[in-house]
C-alpha cells in the first residue's frame, strides 16, 4: 500500500492534532453529561470531528486538500 503524500504543512499538523485531541477530550466530557438527544448528538459531532483533524494531522494527509489541489509552500515529514 502507497503512503498517501503529506499536504499538510509541519506547524498545521502540530495545531491539528492539539486541537483535535482537544475537541475529543471535551466532547467525552460533554457527553458524559448529556441529558438529551441534542447535546448526545452535538457532543458526537463535536467528537467526530476531534478525530478527524487528530488523524489528519498525524497522518500529515488531508483528502478535502487534495480534493481541492491545495499545495502548501513546505511540507515536512
Amino acid at each position: 500500500m502507497k503512503w498517501p503524500e503529506v499536504n499538510i504543512s509541519t506547524p498545521e499538523r502540530w495545531v491539528r492534532v492539539i486541537i483535535g485531541v482537544a475537541a475529543l477530550a471535551l466532547s467525552i466530557v460533554l457527553f458524559a453529561d448529556s441529558n438529551g438527544p441534542v447535546q448526545f448528538i452535538l457532543s458526537g459531532l463535536l467528537g467526530l470531528s476531534g478525530l478527524d483533524l487528530a488523524v489528519t494531522g498525524a497522518l500529515g494527509h488531508c483528502p478535502l486538500y487534495r480534493w481541492l489541489g491545495h499545495v502548501p509552500e513546505r511540507t515536512e515529514r
